[in-house]
């Protein structure tokens, strides 16, 4: 694959395509050797066919073509207990191709999180404004001389941001919670593909969140970017993740072993 700024790539063929990615850098982060496990440990397709609403949530508001492939609501007012409704369950699954089945409280949940989401003035705005959903970037990091790759949610080159939408349970854990999810590596790192690229950094790196629970009857909807110290934190661990990636691609030696230390209440304990 060349460097690059590529759209229409399909979601399989970006995952399974050659480059190391964030995600890829996060199992480096905790093991060398879980990299090449993710790349050759089999999937549940069951299990993954399951909903997945931070997913689904994430086509609704940016590709609503693919969300129209891939999700499709059953009937309401269709119980299965009853003649009328399996009749009802019958005719709506003899239409399907395929997709992923929302009940209609699923369906109407996911609806409200968009309305959600619309109704706040600049999220609205970043998603309404020209730009490409699911564009891959690829570039040579110059440093350790191995091809990166990202996949942003949402790319506006005419103004210079990147989007990127999270779901979460609890909105007031996010601020927390984002560190140990690695998100300031996601920024980062995704920054420095546009800017490689591009030629020129980032206007902006924006997290939409977006709330799955409702918080005064309402799923709430916040905008955040990262500070400069984050940024930096970012820059540094996913640099320290590249160059042991880079050792073990030329090694060959990919280390399995992990080490267990007493949590800090059992030390005291002690």
């Amino acid at each position: 694959m060349n460097p690059g700024y590529y759209t229409g790539i399909p979601n399989a063929d970006y995952h399974s395509g050659p480059g190391v990615s964030k995600s890829q850098l996060d199992l480096i982060d905790k093991c060398p050797a879980l990299f090449q496990w993710g790349k050759a440990a089999p999937e549940d397709d069951e299990k993954k066919s399951a909903l997945n609403i931070g997913d689904a949530t994430h086509a609704f508001l940016l590709e609503p073509e693919r969300y129209a492939a891939e999700y499709a609501t059953g009937p309401a007012d269709a119980p299965r207990n009853t003649k009328a409704g399996k009749e009802k369950w019958e005719a709506f699954e003899a239409t399907l191709t395929g997709q992923t089945i929302l009940t209609p409280d699923e369906g109407r949940k996911i609806a409200l999180m968009r309305e959600s989401v619309i109704a706040h003035p600049q999220a609205r705005w970043l998603l309404e404004a020209q730009g490409d959903a699911e564009a891959s970037i690829y570039w040579n990091d110059p440093e350790h001389d191995v091809l990166c790759r990202c996949r942003p949610d949402k790319v506006i080159p005419g103004m210079g941001w990147i989007l990127d939408v999270k779901t979460t349970a609890d909105m007031k854990k996010f601020e927390k919670s984002f560190y140990d999810y690695r998100y300031h590596v996601q920024d980062s790192f995704y920054s420095d593909g546009y800017a490689n690229h591009f030629g020129e950094d980032p206007q902006g790196f924006i997290f939409l969140v977006v709330s799955t629970s409702i918080e005064c009857g309402k799923y709430p909807v916040r905008l955040f970017v990262l500070d400069a110290e984050g940024k930096a934190v970012g820059r540094d661990t996913y640099n320290r993740n590249l160059s042991t990636y880079a050792d073990c691609m030329r090694t060959g030696e990919w280390s399995g072993i992990e080490t267990l230390s007493l949590p800090y209440w059992a030390k005291e304990r002690l």
